[in-house]
């Protein structure tokens, strides 16, 4: 049976410090991801977001709405597929986010129990932060490697063509 519910490994969020919601977290869960958690039972994407979010929507079609409320709220990080030429990161991610962390390696994302899956994500993992705050935690993190916005809302031709905004893999 499939499962969809996936705990963030805790040296990540741990990484990244301290979030005050999770609007996505599993019902069960052995540490925890934010200060308040929201679960499928209480339908985060309806409640209000407040404060610092981390995000790790369920992957699948449905976590462009998680994104995209996010880029709404501006202020968290999200924990997505690198799926960099889809809809969905044109839709929230390119001109919208302040920065995006590619993953070192692939994760092991762990079962609601804690323990660790002995398989990895299966695909390149993206973390996307909204507000300056959350790109400067992802340039903290060590997690891997950071790509900045170089002015939000340009098209990828006006982002990536000028010197003067530093090579190419530096901007977004």
């Amino acid at each position: 049976m499939k499962n969809d519910e996936w705990l963030t490994p805790p040296e990540i969020l741990a990484a990244l410090g301290p979030f005050d919601l999770d609007p996505c977290s599993p019902i069960a869960r052995p540490w925890p991801t934010a200060a308040a958690h929201y679960t499928v039972a209480d339908d985060g994407l309806s409640l209000p977001w407040a404060g610092r979010v981390w995000c790790n929507p369920p992957f699948g079609r449905e976590a462009v709405k998680w994104l995209a409320k996010l880029r709404d709220h501006g202020n968290g990080i999200a924990l997505v597929p690198a799926r960099t030429e889809t809809a969905m990161f044109y839709g929230t991610v390119w001109g919208h986010a302040d920065g995006v962390l590619f993953l070192k390696g692939r994760p092991h994302f762990h079962y609601v129990d804690g323990r660790r899956a002995d398989f990895n994500s299966g695909a390149p993992i993206a973390l996307v932060a909204y507000g300056a705050a959350n790109l400067d935690a992802l340039r903290r993190s060590g997690l891997g490697f950071t790509v900045v916005s170089q002015g939000r809302a340009s098209g990828p031709a006006e982002a990536l063509s000028s010197d003067e905004q530093g090579p190419p893999h530096e901007s977004i």
